[in-house]
């Protein structure tokens, strides 16, 4: 995988390309001190809202010490409100590759679902993706030329009620698309197993249309969604490489090309040129979602945020019981 390959995928490269095809969606310059508060390691102190929150620290003493307040944004949260005003009030964020998919359980509705600057904010500054895109955007890229100067964007993306059963992601080598992969892989969808050749031919068909020899690259990966209509919708662009999640392939037969057919339907109706195509079949191989390893214990997240006086009355019994 080539830095120019990483650089392809970030949104605004392709958007405009593809913008008929996709979710309607504005792209802001990210100010160098908002790359800074969001790559700020101190205390978690939002900004963005209406009434600017501050947090009190205390000296050894127990005296207060200062009060750390939000830093604040005016002119690029002033555009920021613009923007979700003009995609109806809700959007969906995402830096230059990643969206905070991590990140989704510290939201108080639990969704990526934003409708104000701190919201976002909250979001960004709790992924590990959004910190990824940061600091390690061409980790996995095994050319030694010198890292590209990025210009870091927010993307907002008018918020849609995407069903996780018809996202796909599909991997394209030589231009030529090779396999398409249920994208929640840990759950079972019935109707997936059932309507999988249709889906393929449908795939295939919007593949030939709107992506084939129109991208930058011979080799990339892209995620579409098919609505109850059965219109396909692109979603996104990644790499062709481990910095992309491969879900039910894995990345050396994706390269290689082997084994790639063995998921064909049974009866080998699928026809020779329609790529390997791989859903989860059976309620018994569901998974736990992949974002849960980023969440926080409950009772931590309780504690931290005083929803459970009990909790904290236990702890601070526990504190009291402990010898000097």
């Amino acid at each position: 995988m080539k830095k120019e390959q990483v650089l392809n995928c970030q949104f605004s490269c392709w958007y405009p390309h593809f913008k008929s095809q996709t979710i309607r969606s504005i792209i802001l310059p990210l100010p160098q001190n908002v790359k800074d508060y969001l790559l700020d390691d101190g205390t978690l102190v939002v900004s963005g809202r209406e009434d600017p929150p501050t947090c009190s620290q205390e000296d050894d003493d127990g005296e207060e010490a200062e009060e750390i307040q939000a830093p604040e944004f005016p002119e690029f949260a002033l555009k920021v409100e613009e923007a979700i005003g003009s995609l109806g009030g809700s959007v969906f964020p995402k830096l230059n590759w990643s969206a905070p998919r991590d990140a989704y359980w510290i939201a108080l509705n639990s969704s990526l679902k934003c409708k104000c600057l701190s919201d976002i904010f909250l979001l960004f500054k709790s992924s590990d993706f959004i910190t990824r895109d940061f600091t390690q955007p061409f980790i996995h890229c095994n050319d030694d030329s010198p890292d590209p100067n990025l210009q870091y964007e927010l993307v907002l993306r008018k918020w849609c009620e995407l069903i996780p059963g018809a996202e796909f992601r599909c991997f394209v080598k030589e231009n030529k698309l090779i396999g398409i992969s249920q994208r929640d892989y840990t759950q079972y969808y019935e109707h997936i197993s059932k309507q999988k050749e249709e889906i393929c031919r449908l795939t295939q068909e919007f593949f030939k249309k709107h992506i084939q020899y129109k991208f930058f690259d011979e080799d990339f990966v892209f995620d579409i969604y098919r609505d109850s209509m059965g219109r396909v919708w692109l979603i996104d662009f990644n790499p062709f490489g481990e910095v992309t999640d491969s879900l039910l392939f894995m990345w050396e037969e994706l390269r290689s090309g082997n084994g790639l057919k063995d998921d064909e339907s049974e009866g080998g109706t699928m026809e020779q040129d329609y790529p390997s195509f791989r859903c989860t079949n059976s309620s018994l191989t569901v998974q736990p979602s992949p974002y849960l390893s980023y969440r926080l214990p409950k009772d931590f997240v309780d504690l931290s945020t005083g929803e459970d006086v009990h909790k904290l009355i236990d702890l601070l019994k526990l504190v009291s019981n402990f010898p000097n």
